[in-house]
């Protein structure tokens, strides 16, 4: 089965043809940082006036580079949710006149099922069940994936989101956005121990988390070192801020895998790529005698293959919608779509 699939929650328009859920024959992503780094964010109305812009061409090139013709796609799925409103109608729109001019079923698919879903695509042999942490810039949980489409959060943060937090203390640090690659680079051969940074704990619920507190000490140094005329070690800063995230989020997702009794675990979403995280989660692994599954840095980003394979998944479980079909905002991982 060979499915189209749309991505355009946030900034990225990608669009991909996947086949059995597993296997990628196109995977087109067109990124729009360029256009909201000079604002220091994503601004939602430019987001999706680019998304109207190129996404039937983009859907064309993803056929055409699969090798196929519009005959040929089988399905079409799309991220409904979450997202930016704007941006997810004008890929929902999109993929529901797709879906109804080549006479093919519309799967919704949320969004974070598919940055999950990535790591089956990098893993063929990967199965479900797992403990997988989803970290990126809107959403930081963690999640018992008990099969394909049956899922449960066990922990998830109060406040900001992991990619959030780099980004914010990126701007305080005065770095471009978004903030990941550059606070990484940053903070190459500086001290993880340089600055105490606070690792916030959430009374009764072990696997939630909190990082506005974070956010909040990484300002106030900054800001405290340029009142006094202080140097600020920026290296050290940037270092011990990705060793503070990355210890709020390692020690959950590892006690989540032991309290299911997993073998395996999984990290998903933007900030999986970056190299402490990744790096503490293979020690902790290793010491635990779990396998770890991070998908390559090109699947880590959105992109529409993730929501093609978990779209292959949702099919199979009976999830298919049609014209009426809505997008939403926000919606829980173990929420269903009202299927129209």
């Amino acid at each position: 089965m060979r499915i189209l699939a749309i991505e355009s929650s946030c900034d990225e328009t990608a669009a991909a043809v996947v086949e059995d859920g597993r296997t990628i024959l196109s995977n087109e992503v067109l990124s729009q940082v360029d256009m909201h780094a000079i604002y220091g964010g994503v601004v939602p109305e430019i987001a999706s006036r680019s998304h109207i812009t190129v996404v039937s061409r983009l859907a064309g090139s993803a056929v055409e580079k699969a090798g196929l013709t519009k005959s040929d796609i089988d399905a079409v799925a799309v991220t409904c949710a979450p997202g930016l409103i704007g941006a997810l109608l004008v890929g929902v729109n999109f993929a529901k006149g797709a879906a109804m001019s080549l006479g093919v079923p519309l799967i919704p698919v949320h969004h974070v099922r598919g940055h999950i879903a990535a790591n089956y695509l990098a893993f063929p042999e990967l199965e479900p069940p797992f403990v997988c942490l989803c970290i990126s810039g809107g959403n930081t949980i963690i999640v018992d994936v008990r099969g394909y489409t049956d899922m449960s959060i066990m922990g998830a943060t109060h406040d900001d989101a992991a990619g959030e937090c780099f980004d914010k203390a990126a701007r305080v640090l005065g770095l471009p956005y978004p903030g990941g690659v550059p606070m990484q680079k940053l903070a190459e051969g500086g001290d993880d121990r340089a600055y105490d940074l606070p690792r916030a704990r959430i009374d009764g619920h072990p696997y939630d988390m909190s990082f506005s507190g974070l956010k909040t000490a990484v300002v106030n140094i900054v800001h405290n070192a340029a009142q006094k005329g202080e140097e600020l070690d920026r290296p050290g800063l940037a270092a011990s801020f990705a060793a503070a995230v990355s210890d709020t989020l390692v020690p959950r997702t590892m006690a989540a895998a032991r309290e299911k009794g997993y073998g395996k675990v999984v990290v998903a979403g933007g900030v999986a790529a970056n190299v402490r995280i990744r790096a503490d989660f293979e020690a902790a692994c290793a010491a635990e005698g779990k396998k770890l599954y991070v998908p390559p840095l090109r699947l880590c980003g959105d992109n529409a293959a993730m929501i093609g394979c978990q779209g292959w998944y949702e099919y199979l479980a009976g999830h298919v919608s049609g014209a009426g079909q809505d997008a939403f905002a926000t919606m829980d991982i173990d929420s269903e779509f009202q299927l129209c």
